[in-house]
């Protein structure tokens, strides 16, 4: 069965961003409404502490499994929201680099945030996602 999620790119807006501006999926797909992807091994301690690749890294990796217990993947992804518990927007493009780069072609529209504070001890990371498939 084909993919439910079609990104869509404007030629009237700027080629600069790194995601597709819209995506779309048909009225037959069933949504998935992940909650934010923490920074969290199994025994519940944060990893990669002070570490915004490392802990933007584990995020992707536990959407996976949320994902996939979900029934679907990151090809799935309709839209993303990256916070990044920092004011310096170098923090931000460190963790954001390494999203979109976990989402290789499918650039899903994303949204990129500083935010003051995440709720885990050492938090510097969440990835909030929505998914659509075709069962």
């Amino acid at each position: 069965m084909g993919r439910a999620v079609t990104l869509i790119r404007s030629s009237s807006l700027s080629d600069v961003a790194e995601y597709a501006y819209a995506a779309t999926a048909p009225a037959e797909a069933r949504l998935i409404f992940l909650a934010g992807a923490c920074p969290l091994d199994e025994d519940g301690s944060t990893a990669a502490p002070g570490d915004y690749a490392g802990q933007a890294a584990k995020a992707v990796e536990n959407m996976r499994t949320a994902l996939k217990d979900a029934g679907a993947s990151l090809d799935d992804v309709i839209s993303t929201r990256v916070l990044v518990a920092s004011g310096s927007q170098a923090d931000l493009v460190t963790a954001w680099e390494m999203v979109r780069d976990a989402f290789g072609d499918h650039d899903v529209p994303s949204t990129l945030m500083g935010v003051t504070v995440l709720g885990y001890d050492e938090q510097l990371v969440e990835i909030e996602a929505v998914a659509a498939v075709l069962d």
